[in-house]
C-alpha cells in the first residue's frame, strides 16, 4: 500500500492519486504515522503537512516508521524539508525543493509555507516563496528582469505574511516595487499554463513516479536507540489504539485507573508481569524484586513505578482484563464530554481545571479519606496524589456532568 500524504500541493483528481493501492490523505500532523493502517513495507510518500493549525509531524515519528520497515519518500513541502533533515537515517528526498533545503540553498519552513483554504478541501490560496524564488528564476531567464531586480522583488514579496501573499497581495508589491511588467508577464504565463512555475507541483508529481515505479526500496531497519525517548514514548501512548477499538488506549487505561473498583488487583498484576518481563535484565517474580530492596514493610506499588508502554500488546491486556462494554461507551461519553467544554469555553485547556477540583472529585469517587488519598493513588498506578490529579483532569467535563444529571441542584463548583 502507498499512503500520500497531500493537500494544496496536489488536487486529488491527479491520475497518479487514482491509482489501484494508492491511499489519499490530508496534510500531515502530529500523531499520523501511529495509525494501524500504515503497515510494515508500506510506502509513505510526504508532500503536505500542518504546522501552524495543529502540531507538526515530528522527526522521530518518522524515524520510527522506518524503523519498522516503512519507506518514507519526501517531496515539494514540509516532505522536502524533513527528508533533508532525515536523509542521512534513509528517508529518501526527491525534486528541486529537496535538493535546495539538502544543499543548503534554502533553510526555513516558510520557504514553502502557504495558506489553505479553511473548506476542508485543501486548496493553496497564496504563494509560497520556493515558488516566487523559482518564477523570478523563470523571469531572469526570460530577460524580463535581472538578477539585482529579481533579488528586490522577492526580498518584498517574501516580507508578506505567508497567509497574505495572495496573487493579488504579488501584483500590488510588482506595482509598489516599480515592477509591473513582471507582473503582466506572470499573468499572461498564468493565463497560458495554470501551473506554471508550480515547483512544489513539480517535485510532487515527481515524487509519486517514483513511489509508483517501485524505485525505492527500505534500507536497513533503524535501532529504536534512534527514535525512543520520554516523548516518543508519550506520543506513541497517546495515539495507542488497541483490539480494533477506535477510542484511546490510554484513555481507556486511565479510565479503569480512575474507575474501575479493583483495579488495585489490576496493578499489582501489571507490576507482576513488569518484574518477569523487565525491558532490560533478567526477569524475577516481584516478591523476590521487592525483597531485594525493602525489608517488606511496603507494598511494591509504592516501591516500582515503571512507566507504561501502550504499545505492548500483552501490557494492555493485563490493564484492560476487567474491561467491559460498558466501560467503553463510558470511555466515549468522557471524551465528548471533553471536546465540548473545549469547543463552548474559549481557551479551554485541561491544565487550568483547578486542582482542588479534581482532587475532590477523586476522593469523592474513591470514596476514601484525604489521608488515604496518596496511598489509593499510588495501589492504582498513578503514584501519589498529586499526579492523580493531574492525570484526572480530563475526566472533569464527564464527571460533572454525570453529578449534574443525577442531581437536582449542582452542588459541585464549576470548573
Amino acid at each position: 500500500m502507498m499512503h500520500v500524504f497531500v493537500g494544496p500541493t496536489l488536487a486529488r483528481s491527479e491520475p497518479q492519486l487514482t491509482v489501484p493501492g494508492v491511499r489519499v490523505h490530508p496534510p500531515a500532523r502530529h500523531g499520523d504515522l501511529f495509525s494501524a493502517s500504515i503497515r510494515d513495507g508500506d510506502t509513505v510518500v510526504l508532500i503536505d503537512g500542518v504546522y501552524h493549525q495543529a502540531p507538526a509531524l515530528r522527526h522521530k515519528e518518522i524515524l520510527a516508521a522506518m524503523g519498522r520497515g516503512v519507506r518514507l519518500i519526501g517531496a515539494a513541502s514540509i516532505g522536502a524539508l524533513r527528508a533533508a533533515e532525515l536523509d542521512r537515517f534513509g528517508m529518501l528526498g526527491v525534486g528541486a525543493v529537496y535538493s535546495a533545503y539538502a544543499d543548503g540553498a534554502i533553510t526555513g519552513d516558510d520557504e514553502v509555507a502557504v495558506g489553505q483554504a479553511p473548506d476542508g478541501e485543501f486548496r493553496a490560496l497564496t504563494w509560497p516563496v520556493v515558488g516566487l524564488r523559482h518564477v523570478l528564476q523563470l523571469a531572469r531567464s526570460a530577460g524580463v528582469v535581472d538578477g539585482d531586480r529579481a533579488a528586490r522583488l522577492l526580498a518584498a514579496l517574501r516580507g508578506v505574511y505567508y497567509p497574505q501573499r495572495t496573487l493579488a497581495a504579488v501584483q500590488a508589491v510588482c506595482d509598489r516595487e516599480g515592477e509591473a511588467g513582471f507582473a503582466r508577464w506572470l499573468t499572461a504565463r498564468r493565463a497560458e499554463d495554470p501551473h506554471f512555475g508550480d515547483i512544489k507541483r513539480a517535485d510532487a508529481l515527481q515524487a509519486l513516479g517514483v513511489a509508483l515505479g517501485h524505485k525505492v526500496s527500505a534500507g536497513p531497519r533503524l535501532a529504536p536507540a534512534v527514535w525512543e525517548s520520554a516523548y516518543f514514548r508519550r506520543w506513541s501512548n497517546a495515539f495507542a489504539r488497541a483490539d480494533g477499538v477506535a477510542l484511546s488506549t490510554a484513555d481507556r487505561v486511565l479510565y479503569q485507573q480512575v474507575f474501575a473498583p479493583s483495579f488495585s488487583k489490576t496493578w499489582t498484576g501489571y507490576l507482576e508481569y513488569r518484574s518477569l518481563h523487565p525491558a532490560d535484565g533478567p526477569g524475577l517474580p516481584l516478591g523476590g524484586r521487592l525483597a531485594e530492596i525493602t525489608d517488606g514493610t511496603l507494598p511494591a506499588d509504592r516501591v516500582f513505578h515503571p512507566d507504561v508502554d501502550l504499545r505492548d500488546e500483552r501490557a494492555v491486556a493485563v490493564l484492560l482484563g476487567d474491561e467491559t462494554e460498558e466501560d467503553r461507551r463510558s470511555v466515549a461519553r468522557y471524551a465528548r464530554a471533553l471536546e465540548s467544554a473545549r469547543r463552548s469555553r474559549p481557551g479551554f485547556t485541561t491544565a487550568a481545571v483547578r486542582d482542588d477540583l479534581a482532587r475532590r472529585l477523586l476522593l469523592r469517587v474513591w470514596r476514601c479519606t484525604t489521608e488515604m488519598f496518596d496511598a489509593e493513588a499510588s495501589a492504582r498506578g498513578l503514584v501519589c496524589g498529586a499526579r492523580a490529579v493531574q492525570a484526572a483532569k480530563p475526566l472533569v467535563p464527564g464527571l460533572l456532568d454525570e453529578i449534574s444529571e443525577t442531581t437536582t441542584t449542582r452542588t459541585e463548583p464549576a470548573l
